[in-house]
């Protein structure tokens, strides 16, 4: 059982992406989920509005499936959760699996939230701080808390490392103003 890390409550992920060293790449993602209602899907969870939400609609585990075209390196799962706003329907008790598939997924990190507030960064990371490569990632919601079947969950980003250029060594765009020019 391992602890999310530690950040500022309600650290937006979007600070890392502005340091230039990782980049979201759920778009590039295949995104499905074990149940929902109507109006509280892929597209909620996705949005970059935290006012949305999925909610799951059947029994536990509750699931989201992430699948990649390709094998594709991930650093970094963010998830966003709001106990003031969900009470019974905040997990409490979710798996991180990774695999080439549904059917050889292993469990990477276990994490236990208490009354969760904000953004929950989960290392998506070996023991030597490397970087996970997977074609699957799959996050199952085993528990929410004040035992509540259904979960809601506001967003979800993944993050990949940027990789260095090849072509030589040039600083890091870590403006805004910058980054639009970063892969001139």
């Amino acid at each position: 059982m391992t602890t999310p890390n530690k950040t500022p409550p309600g650290a937006d992920p979007k600070q890392l992406e502005r340091t230039g060293t990782v980049r979201e790449i759920g778009s590039q993602a295949v995104w499905s989920l074990s149940s929902c209602k109507p109006g509280f899907g892929v597209d909620q969870l996705r949005d970059d509005n935290l006012e949305t939400y999925w909610q799951s609609d059947g029994s536990q585990p509750h699931l989201v499936n992430i699948q990649f075209r390709r094998k594709t390196t991930v650093k970094t799962l963010c998830i966003y959760a709001d106990y003031k706003s969900d009470e019974s329907y905040t997990p409490s008790k979710i798996s991180v699996r990774v695999g080439n598939n549904f059917h050889n997924l292993q469990e990477i990190r276990q994490l236990e939230l208490v009354e969760p507030s904000g953004w929950i960064h989960v290392p998506l990371t070996d023991n030597h701080k490397k970087p996970t490569r997977t074609f699957m990632i799959q996050i199952a919601v085993l528990a929410n808390h004040q035992n509540g079947r259904d979960t809601h969950m506001r967003q979800i980003k993944i993050y990949t490392p940027v990789e260095e250029s090849s072509i030589g060594k040039f600083p890091r765009c870590t403006t805004i103003d910058f980054m639009m020019y970063r892969s001139i």
